[in-house]
């Protein structure tokens, strides 16, 4: 996969209470991903770039809500996550530069 492409599949963690649970509690990392990316694809991307060993990814997309403004109605933007599964002894800190 080339060094583009990696940046272009991983948009950047999801930070949530239930991602943080998950990271915590089964060895597992949530990330925002591309509407196209693909299953090997984010494993690809998750290994290159942290250096960490993945055992599997579970993705799924969530539809955006449609809202009403001032303005009439206006919808929210469908976004794709991913639950990445980590192996044993791999570890991604994305608080290590405070």
């Amino acid at each position: 996969m080339n060094p583009e492409r990696i940046y272009k599949v991983l948009l950047g963690p999801h930070i949530s209470e239930k991602a943080t649970i998950v990271a915590d509690g089964s060895q597992q990392v949530v990330f925002r991903v591309a509407p196209d990316a693909t299953k090997p694809e984010i494993k690809k991307a998750v290994e290159q770039l942290f250096n960490v060993k993945v055992e599997g990814v579970n993705v799924l997309n969530i539809k955006g809500k449609t809202k009403r403004t001032a303005r009439g109605l206006g919808k929210r933007n469908d976004v794709r996550k991913a639950y990445v599964r980590l192996a044993d002894g791999s570890e991604i800190d994305f608080m290590a530069g405070e």
